[in-house]
């Protein structure tokens, strides 16, 4: 059984049966295996994906990748690309490696089982597209599902070895790409700029139009620049299925059910 792609509703709101998150789930030219991720499909990676500037890069990064949907999203969006994902949590490897695989794009992704801060100190190659959905509970209460609090808190990847790793790994004119809630979002571009790395366009993501920012969309550079300013509305109404047309045209080459 394949969940019904309409299903989905936007991340802060939505609400499924155990057991159909745990089923695969399908995107127009790839499949999501996500049984064994604690983390399942969310609009957080879509965005992310299908908002990223991939024109004219090469070699990306994908940290933190999960079931790696944003590797593949970024694959099918550049034909020349090819991405390093890295992942952590062992079962959340194995899984983003058979997803990557197992798609069309599996000579041009690979996955790496280590954290992060390991992989910044081993390699060699400096990536013009680096790309997160990153940890973003810097305090509060973890999960007591210890995997999902890995991936929502920052136990194992504070917000500074994140920024540490990407000055690291990014090269000069390179641009480092995440997706955090409204607050946190505020903070990271303030503590980014420690590491020299400043933000060049920030869109603001909202669930309706009447309500509040939920979500941050932003790229950074090296080098300061005026910062480009935008928003983008998720839905139009309460109807989960009434999206705004610059939502559709963002998504509309991923989901199944967009026209």
């Amino acid at each position: 059984v394949v969940i019904p792609n309409h299903a989905y509703s936007y991340q802060f709101t939505i609400s499924l049966n155990r057991n159909l998150l745990n089923q695969p789930f399908r995107f127009k030219q790839f499949e999501i295996h996500q049984d064994k991720c604690s983390m399942k499909v969310n609009t957080d990676g879509v965005l992310l994906g299908a908002w990223s500037s991939v024109a004219h890069k090469y070699r990306a990064l994908d940290i933190g990748t999960g079931t790696g949907i944003i590797a593949l999203i970024l694959s099918q969006r550049n034909h020349e690309l090819k991405t390093d994902a890295v992942e952590i949590d062992k079962d959340t490897f194995e899984q983003a490696a058979v997803n990557a695989s197992s798609s069309r794009f599996a000579d041009r992704i690979q996955v790496f089982h280590q954290s992060i801060q390991a992989f910044a100190k081993s390699s060699v190659q400096l990536y013009d597209l680096i790309i997160s959905n990153p940890p973003y509970f810097n305090s509060g209460t973890p999960s007591a599902n210890l995997q999902k609090a890995k991936v929502r808190h920052t136990m194992h990847l504070s917000h500074s070895e994140l920024l540490e790793s990407v000055t690291t790994l990014l090269s000069p004119q390179g641009h480092f790409e995440v997706i955090l809630p409204h607050y946190e979002g505020i903070q990271f571009i303030q503590s980014a700029s420690k590491y020299r790395l400043y933000p060049i366009h920030i869109t603001e993501v909202y669930p309706k139009s009447e309500k509040r920012i939920e979500r941050l969309l932003i790229r950074m550079g090296k080098t300061p620049v005026s910062v480009e300013k935008s928003q983008l509305v998720i839905h139009l109404s309460d109807n989960p299925k009434d999206y705004s047309k610059e939502f559709i045209e963002l998504t509309k080459e991923l989901y199944l059910f967009m026209k």
